[in-house]
């Protein structure tokens, strides 16, 4: 696979980015960069104990320096945070020098993933309602990624081969 353009996996929390993104990188040979594991190893802390101690601003602050940062590098697979690609600053860079793919899941599928995950914060003060809304409202932003994946019924690997057929006919 010739890459000369970064992959950039969005989607919710609870979408399978870090974990798709893990499995191609194996599979082409490349870099991975999972955003919020770089901001949680630079802060020395967890991203709920970043939103529960400092705020969200001061999270998406934070996300969108780095972010930025790491987009910039090439030959990489980068997986994002559910929030950053709600950024324009953000969304601006991943279209100027990457391909990014939208995982994309019933919102009932989301809502489980996360109510079952006791880490993520926004759900820890989120209602299923809550959630629901947030997800139709991030799927407007999500459906201007390059490609738009609907993972429901396909396995990790059936993905990540779409990810690769998606890439290679770019």
């Amino acid at each position: 696979m010739n890459l000369n353009k970064n992959i950039v996996l969005i989607g919710m929390m609870g979408s399978g980015k870090s974990t798709i993104g893990y499995i191609l990188s194996k599979s082409v040979d490349l870099n991975f960069v999972d955003v919020d594991k770089v901001i949680e190893k630079e802060t020395g802390l967890k991203i709920f104990d970043i939103f529960k101690k400092k705020g969200e601003v001061y999270f998406r602050n934070l996300e969108e320096k780095i972010t930025l940062k790491l987009l910039r590098k090439r030959k990489q697979i980068i997986s994002l945070g559910g929030g950053a690609f709600l950024n324009k600053n953000i969304r601006k860079e991943v279209f100027e020098n990457s391909l990014s793919f939208w995982l994309n899941w019933k919102s009932s599928t989301i809502v489980k993933r996360i109510f079952k995950n006791n880490k993520r914060p926004i759900a820890f003060y989120s209602s299923e309602n809550d959630l629901k809304k947030m997800i139709v409202e991030r799927s407007k932003i999500y459906s201007d990624a390059n490609f738009k994946i609907n993972c429901e019924s396909l396995s990790k690997n059936m993905i990540v081969n779409k990810i690769k057929d998606l890439y290679e006919k770019d």
